[in-house]
Parts: C-alpha cells; structure tokens; sequence
C-alpha cells in the first residue's frame, strides 16, 4: 500500500467564491502512480469546504443563494461578538458542508459522474490563500 500526501495553494475571493479542483486533483493522482485507492482532499481552515456538484454558472448561482437563505451573511452572530471580524457566517456555513471529501479511484481515475466536480468553497469575508490536502492511499 502506498501513501501520498501532497498541499496545493488556490487564492480565493472570499464571500462564497467556489473553485473548481478537481483538474488538480486529478493530476496529484496521475503523477503519484498509484492505480487503485482512496482520494481524499482537505481544506485548511475553519470558513471554507469541499463539495461536490456540476460546476455551471447557473448552479454556482444556486449554491450561492441557498448559502445566503440558509446562513445569512447580514446576521450578527455570536462569533461575531467573541472576535469582532464579521465572519460568524462564514464559520457556520463552512461547518455545515464539512471540510474533506473521499473519492475512490480506479486506473487513477477518480470515481465521479459525468457532470459531476470537487469544489472548494471560501465563505471568509475576504480574499484567502487556501491551502487544500491531498491524500493518496492506494495500490
């Protein structure tokens, strides 16, 4: 069995920006080797997560206003009062859609539909350089 882990670095907009990773991740796996296994990414930091959905304008637009209905980002929250930098819904959006994904993969291909792609979402209240963590375990 190997093990493979590996940091790449998107810059971000904030507010909500949804980045499209799985290009990179699909060229981590080719180069590593590995055939048959898991993939397993995870973003660093507490106001951003991982999905996955068809990345189109219409439905980044989707995601986009269903964050705001679910987690208003013109709420005061708690964190907001602990802190004082504005981004309680940023937190609280971000652990609602979790911080890591796992994707099986077979002749290095990952296992996803055919619209289907891993995205990060950045819900800070500025731009970020986001670092995401690669992890390859496999054959």
């Amino acid at each position: 069995m190997t093990v493979i882990n590996e940091t790449l670095t998107v810059q971000t907009k904030g507010y909500g920006h949804l980045i499209n990773i799985t290009d990179q991740l699909s060229s981590v796996l080719k180069a590593s080797g590995v055939k048959k296994g898991i993939l397993t990414v995870f973003v660093v930091g507490s106001t951003a997560s991982i999905t996955t959905f068809e990345y189109e304008p219409g439905l980044i637009k989707d995601m986009g206003e269903l964050y705001e209905k679910l987690v208003p980002s013109n709420k005061t929250y708690h964190h907001d009062a602990t802190w004082g930098d504005g981004n309680g819904f940023s937190h609280v959006r971000a652990a609602l859609q979790g911080p890591s994904l796992t994707v099986p993969f077979e002749d290095s291909s990952l296992y996803l539909g055919t619209w289907q792609q891993v995205v990060i979402a950045d819900f800070d209240n500025r731009p970020r350089n986001r670092s995401f963590v690669i992890n390859i375990i496999g054959e």
